[in-house]
């Protein structure tokens, strides 16, 4: 038995399912979770003091790598200062600065304490400013738990084989229009029916929740247009893509500037937060400023926005051109070795991020992802892990290298690899 194993029987008579979010329970890949007791840079250690390489990296914000000591130092700082205020702080404003002189399509932005948090208030505030009921949602894409939201949703969602939950009402799902990633017609189809009703688009631009897909060529500026035509907001949920794929975002590399953008973790390098920003007609339709209420206590807490400005200023100095080149290179090695057991693999990668499907198929939207073979990635999942190599408990999430992966690093994981068997 483990300090792992001990601490999940007894999260098990306290927590619901052991954990604080389903995925992870790692019940897709039919082994119990480990307990994580401290990280640094690439690397985990657990309860039982087994390090791993990381590929999560808490689901994405830590692209400098755990406890960077900048990022540290500037949230201990503000920590001997105080918790929390329920009231404005420099810090928050400053961030503020450096998020709008970042990311092209934001004028403005409020500070929220989650990806779920941001997401949900940008489609409050899509809904006042346009005065329409409907959301344009894609099937796989996940913008949290919402009930909004939760009408075919990804990841976590994707694995408990229900098309939304228990608990969220009918009349509220059916304000959301759910269509395929990267099917155009189906929203211009879905524009030119109700098109006076529709009052936001909103998309992951490179959906992470069903694995890792890629637009289209001229699917998002397609979005664009539609919105344009038919008065919607166009709403890129960012919470993974925002300064991962680009400095600049999604849209930033992409060229696509929506109307609203909500962004996640990554501002706050890996504490509790959210935000959600764009264009300034429409932000200043808020509360106080304007009719649409949102509020929050922890809203611009101290020590996640030090954090998150510290995060920001250091993501500057980095070379993310690189990192890619070591991402891709490392992917594809990895997608190579799983080639040669014979298995069926397609690779999708940009920027850091990236996720191997088992299957023969193209992967472009949440159907095709749903043929990735769940049994032979559990198994790869339970052989890296007892190999010192932690992945992502679903096969319907992205990997993650960071600006701390050595070569070390990547060797190890290649190595560990070679030594699956199917």
């Amino acid at each position: 038995m483990t300090l792992s194993h001990d601490l999940y029987a007894k999260a098990l008579t306290l927590i619901p399912g052991g954990v604080n979010s389903p995925i992870r329970a790692c019940r897709a890949v039919d082994c119990e979770p480990v307990f994580i007791a401290k990280a640094r840079g690439a690397h985990l250690w657990d309860e039982d003091g087994n390090r791993y390489v990381d590929y999560v990296m808490s689901w994405g914000p830590m692209l400098l790598g755990h406890a960077d000591p900048v990022v540290h130092a500037a949230a201990k700082a503000a920590l001997d200062n105080g918790s929390s205020f329920g009231a404005p702080c420099k810090a928050e404003v400053d961030l503020a600065e450096k998020i709008v002189s970042l990311m092209p399509a934001v004028e403005m932005v409020r500070m929220v304490n989650s990806g779920t948090e941001a997401t949900m208030s940008a489609l409050r505030l899509a809904r006042g400013f346009t005065g329409r009921d409907l959301v344009i949602k894609f099937d796989g894409c996940y913008h949290g738990h919402a009930d909004a939201f939760l009408a075919a949703a990804g990841s976590g969602v994707a694995a408990q084989a229900a098309p939304g939950t228990p608990g969220v009402p009918a009349a509220t799902v059916a304000h959301t229009l759910v269509l395929p990633f990267n099917d155009l017609e189906a929203v211009k189809a879905a524009f030119a029916a109700r098109g006076a009703e529709i009052a936001a688009v909103i998309a992951e631009p490179a959906p992470g929740n069903m694995g890792l897909a890629l637009p289209r060529p001229g699917f998002l500026e397609g979005l664009r247009a539609l919105c344009d035509q038919y008065g919607a907001l166009l709403i890129f949920d960012e919470v993974i893509t925002g300064f991962r794929l680009a400095l600049g975002g999604a849209q930033a590399r992409f060229g696509v500037r929506p109307d609203l953008t909500t962004l996640g973790k990554i501002i706050g390098a890996g504490f509790p937060v959210g935000a959600y920003g764009g264009r300034r007609d429409v932000m200043e339709k808020l509360s106080p400023s304007g009719p649409v209420f949102q509020a929050g206590t922890l809203s611009g807490n101290p020590v996640a926005m030090a954090a998150g400005l510290a995060n920001l200023r250091e993501l500057e100095k980095r070379d993310y051109t690189a990192l890619e080149h070591r991402t891709k290179a490392f992917a594809e090695e990895l997608a190579h070795i799983l080639r040669s057991k014979g298995l069926p693999v397609t690779l999708n990668h940009i920027a850091s991020a990236f996720t191997l499907y088992f299957t023969d198929r193209p992967v472009e939207d949440m159907a095709a992802a749903r043929t990735s073979d769940a049994t032979v990635y559990a198994a790869f999942y339970r052989h890296m892990r007892d190999n010192g190599v932690y992945l992502a408990s679903l096969g319907f999430e992205c990997a993650f290298t960071s600006f701390a992966h050595t070569d070390e690093d990547l060797a190890l994981t290649l190595d560990a690899a070679k030594r699956f068997t199917v």
